[in-house]
């Protein structure tokens, strides 16, 4: 008798199973947190997005292949902005995919309060907030 295997989920099933566990976030409230200083903005597109698109004014720019090294406030690579697993994070995109599994992948490092932004930086441009060339 042979087990049936469970087939593994599809992206589309990954991306509402990861964004169940933590409460996304709109680009305005993105950029209020930010501007009171309770939130990191770290934007992970990578170096042709943003030449073409610019850049979030104060955001940190991590690209997403070093994200959990520098983010991890163990970490021996860390950036001076990974105080502590209590550090809100939010992820940006160029469209809000990539963020939702870079945030997961921070919540299992116990950043605890990390999310991303809905619709990532192309929502943060329609809603008319700052960009920088």
């Amino acid at each position: 008798m042979s087990a049936v295997r469970e087939q593994p989920p599809g992206i589309d099933e990954l991306l509402e199973r990861v964004r169940a566990a933590y409460r996304r976030i709109e680009a305005k409230k993105a950029y209020d947190a930010a501007r009171a200083g309770t939130a990191l903005l770290v934007d992970i597109r990578y170096a042709a997005l943003r030449d073409w698109d610019g850049l979030i004014p104060g955001a940190l720019v991590v690209e997403r292949n070093e994200l959990e090294w520098r983010l991890d406030p163990r970490g021996s690579h860390r950036v001076p902005e990974a105080t502590g697993h209590d550090l809100r994070v939010v992820v940006i995109c160029n469209e809000g995919y990539a963020s939702s599994l870079a945030a997961a992948s921070l919540h299992r490092l116990g950043l605890h309060r990390a999310t991303d932004l809905v619709g990532g930086f192309q929502a943060w441009k329609a809603a008319g907030l700052p960009v920088a060339s």
